[in-house]
């Protein structure tokens, strides 16, 4: 096999960088839920968040952000302007904040945030509240026709919810995540992620379990929110080969393709289609629609990567990333594992301390047949990286250390054989070293 050097990027960290890590020391917590500090700086900003374009707030436990990526194409198939705001970022920072369609500058990003920092003038706040506060500055700066704006962290308290008049509230599917700050009940969660509804504005929502489905409809209920949920006022039918079909009562529409793959990003490019058609600005079009939802791209959702990790693996293998990470993720996978048994599968599975492992890796493995096999690792630079031997010993011993990304796919070459298909998998900040080594961000 040829002999393959990685790419090596040496940290050269830039203004916005250094800033932000100033900016840690502002408050002693990473997370604090909460809109007191948020809507006090908003204030002493002049209140950008009263001067947004019209806004679709997307929370959800799994799903947000490819429902965000599906809107903000759909937004751009009709030849408009998208802000878009996400988190968490997979390699800088920068790819949080999407300006009319480009990522910001990094001359525009450190203003902002010098800016911010200087109006604070040091009271405490929490990196996420003022880096959204800077968002929400630069989305109102510059002219666009619509602004996805997706939850942090749960969605009553999250900083984001400081948008008091969305054009629509979409929330993904719900499960159990983050049970230090949302708890660890469902209708918990539910009440959570159902903060984002606001009075008579419209909310849209997937496929969720009962009990989060009850909690979301009681919520609509008290506030007058006009509710669009799927298999009610709404659907979305598989057609095979990738193709679907989605209907409401404004017409129905077939979907060639999903830009993103795996079964389950159909429910999030329903919301995203029943989400803007409850806005129902007037340059939306079928076309657009049905342009959009076959073009969307999100990192680290089911991506195949093509760049220099492939050259570990023989010829004829494919390479594939994805970010999912809870019970939920696992799930989703788990529907794409579904589809894929034409040929041998590797797992290459990170994950962040304090995820519910087993949960993750349960409905995963189910699908592992004589031959394939499964790698524990953990990236030298990668978030609180589960160690090694606890995903070992959450798979029950199936998984054998890697323990890096590159020492498992050097093992996978050089075993050969038949031509097969590798996911890594099971974390975010796992992701994000994947597409540093791989230099493949989209």
């Amino acid at each position: 096999m040829t002999t393959i050097t990685l790419p090596v990027k040496p940290a050269s960290p830039g203004r916005s960088e250094a800033i932000i890590d100033r900016l840690h020391g502002l408050h002693p917590k990473l997370i604090d839920l909460s809109l007191g500090r948020i809507q006090r700086l908003l204030g002493e900003m002049g209140h950008p968040e009263k001067r947004l374009p019209p806004v679709i707030h997307v929370a959800g436990t799994n799903g947000k952000g490819s429902t965000c990526a599906f809107l903000r194409a759909i937004g751009e198939a009709a030849g408009k302007k998208v802000h878009v705001y996400t988190s968490p970022h997979l390699v800088r920072f920068h790819e949080r904040i999407r300006l009319a369609g480009m990522l910001v500058s990094e001359p525009m990003l450190a203003e902002a945030l010098e800016e911010a920092e200087r109006i604070n003038a040091g009271k405490p706040i929490t990196v996420f509240e003022i880096t959204t506060a800077v968002a929400f500055e630069l989305f109102a700066r510059v002219p666009a026709d619509m602004l996805v704006l997706e939850v942090g962290l749960g969605g009553l308290f999250d900083t984001s919810n400081v948008v008091e008049e969305p054009a629509v509230a979409a929330i993904a599917s719900i499960s159990i995540d983050h049970v230090d700050f949302l708890g660890d009940k469902l209708a918990g969660i539910a009440r959570e992620k159902a903060g984002i509804i606001k009075p008579r504005r419209p909310v849209v929502t997937g496929l969720q379990n009962p009990e989060a489905m009850a909690v979301i409809e009681a919520r609509a209920g008290e506030i007058a929110a006009p509710l669009a949920a799927r298999d009610r006022q709404w659907t979305m039918t598989p057609l095979g080969n990738g193709a679907w079909r989605y209907e409401d009562a404004k017409g129905a529409l077939t979907l060639p393709k999903l830009g993103l793959l795996g079964p389950h990003q159909g429910d999030n490019a329903g919301i995203a289609i029943a989400a803007m058609r409850a806005w129902n600005p007037d340059w939306l079009t079928d076309e657009a629609i049905i342009q959009g939802v076959g073009a969307a791209t999100w990192p680290a959702r089911m991506q195949r990567l093509k760049g220099p990790l492939t050259g570990l693996l023989p010829d004829g293998w494919e390479l594939w990333l994805d970010g999912g990470h809870n019970a939920g993720g696992g799930l989703a996978i788990a529907s794409q594992l579904e589809q894929w048994k034409d040929k041998p599968l590797h797992l290459v599975v990170g994950m962040k301390k304090g995820k519910a492992s087993g949960d993750f890796l349960r409905p995963i493995m189910a699908h592992l047949r004589p031959g394939d096999t499964m790698q524990a690792v953990a990236e030298p630079g990668q978030h609180l990286a589960m160690p090694v031997e606890d995903i070992v010993e959450a798979s029950g011993g199936i998984a054998t250390p890697g323990p890096h990304v590159e020492d498992a796919l050097r093992r996978l070459g050089a075993a050969g054989g038949q031509p097969a298909r590798v996911l890594i998998c099971g974390s975010l900040y796992l992701a994000g070293e994947v597409l540093k080594m791989d230099e493949d961000l989209v």
